[in-house]
C-alpha cells in the first residue's frame, strides 16, 4: 500500500458533530407521575453514593492521508478512561489506541517511528463517515473500561448511553440538546428547574429506548436552559429503579459541577470528566511529532 499525507490542517473541515440524529419518537411521560401533575422534583436528603465512576473518551485526527493516490483516510488517536470518586478522585484505568480509518480495499497498517496505525474500515469515505468510525472505536474502549471498573453506586458515562445500557448502575450524561423530546407544556417545566432539581422520569422510544430525565446543575443564571443536562438509564430498569437512580443523580452530581473561571463548558462539564479529558489528551501524544513521523513514513 502506498499512501501520502495531506499537508492541510487536519482540523479543516472536520468539525463534525456526532450528536444523536433522531426525532423525538414515542415519549411516555407517566413513568413517575401523571403528565398533568408534572412538577420539578427536589433532591432527596439522605440519598448518597459512596463510590461514583466517571467514564469518558477523547479522539483526535493526527493526519489526513490518501491511499493509493485517490482514496481518502485519516490517521487518528483515541483514548478512554475511568475516574473513581470515593472520597478522593483517582484515575483508575486508561486505554489509548490508534487507527488508519478508510474504505480503501488495499488499506494496511501504517507504521512510523513514533506509533502504529492499524487499518480500520469506515462506513463511508466522507469525513463524517471516517469520524464516525473513530467515535465507534472510542466508544468500544469506554464500554470495556466501564465493564471492568468494578462495582459502584453510580457510573456516569459522558454522552448518550446507547450501546452501554447493559452496564449496571450506569447513566448517560448528555450536555447538549439537539432534540426536543417533551411536549410543549412539559418542555416548559425544564426551564423552571432550580439548581439540584430534576424533571420526573420519562421514557424515550425512538431508534433506541431508554428512561430519561433533565437535571439542572448549579451555576450562573443565563438562558432558561443554562446548566441543564439530560440523564439516561437502561429501559430494562423497572420504573421504581429508574426513579431511584434519578434521585441519586440529583443528590450527588451537583457537587461535581464545574465553574466558569475553571472550565468554559461549566457547569455541565463535571470536574472529574474535565480532569480526565485533560489527562487523556496528554496520553494521545504530541500531534506535531506524530504528523511528522507519518510524513517520513509516507516518503520512505
Amino acid at each position: 500500500m502506498k499512501f501520502s499525507v495531506d499537508p492541510w490542517d487536519v482540523e479543516y473541515g472536520t468539525s463534525v458533530e456526532l450528536a444523536e440524529s433522531e426525532s423525538a419518537g414515542t415519549i411516555v411521560t407517566d413513568i413517575e407521575m401523571p403528565a398533568g401533575g408534572w412538577r420539578p422534583v427536589d433532591a432527596l436528603s439522605g440519598v448518597t453514593a459512596d463510590c461514583i465512576l466517571f467514564v469518558d473518551g477523547v479522539r483526535r485526527i493526527d493526519a489526513r492521508v490518501w491511499i493509493d493516490g485517490d482514496q481518502p483516510g485519516i490517521c487518528a488517536s483515541y483514548a478512554a478512561g475511568v475516574v473513581r470518586c470515593d472520597g478522593r478522585a483517582t484515575i483508575t484505568d486508561i486505554s489509548v489506541a490508534r487507527g488508519m480509518f478508510s474504505t480503501a480495499p488495499t488499506a494496511a497498517a501504517i507504521v512510523t517511528t513514533k506509533a502504529e496505525y492499524p487499518a480500520r474500515m469506515a462506513p463511508s469515505s466522507d469525513i463524517a463517515g471516517l469520524m464516525l468510525a473513530v467515535h465507534e472505536r472510542m466508544a468500544e474502549c469506554e464500554v470495556l473500561l466501564a465493564s471492568r471498573a468494578g462495582s459502584a453506586d453510580l457510573i456516569v458515562i459522558d454522552g448518550p448511553l446507547r450501546g452501554r445500557a447493559h452496564i449496571d448502575r450506569a447513566i448517560g450524561f448528555i450536555k447538549s440538546h439537539a432534540v426536543r423530546y417533551l411536549p410543549e407544556e412539559l418542555h416548559a417545566i425544564v426551564g423552571t428547574l432550580a439548581a439540584g432539581q430534576r424533571t420526573p422520569v420519562f421514557t424515550i422510544g425512538s431508534t433506541w429506548s431508554r428512561h430519561a430525565w433533565y437535571l439542572r446543575l448549579p451555576g450562573p443564571s443565563g438562558s432558561p436552559w443554562s446548566g441543564i443536562v439530560r440523564c439516561e438509564c437502561s429501559p430494562d430498569l423497572a420504573p421504581d429503579a429508574a426513579v431511584a437512580l434519578a434521585n441519586v443523580t440529583s443528590a450527588v452530581l451537583p457537587r461535581f459541577a464545574s465553574e466558569p473561571h475553571k472550565d468554559t463548558r461549566a457547569p455541565q462539564n463535571l470536574y472529574p470528566i474535565g480532569g480526565l479529558e485533560r489527562e487523556l489528551r496528554h496520553r494521545l501524544g504530541d500531534q506535531a511529532l506524530l504528523f511528522r513521523s507519518l510524513q517520513r513514513a509516507a516518503a520512505a
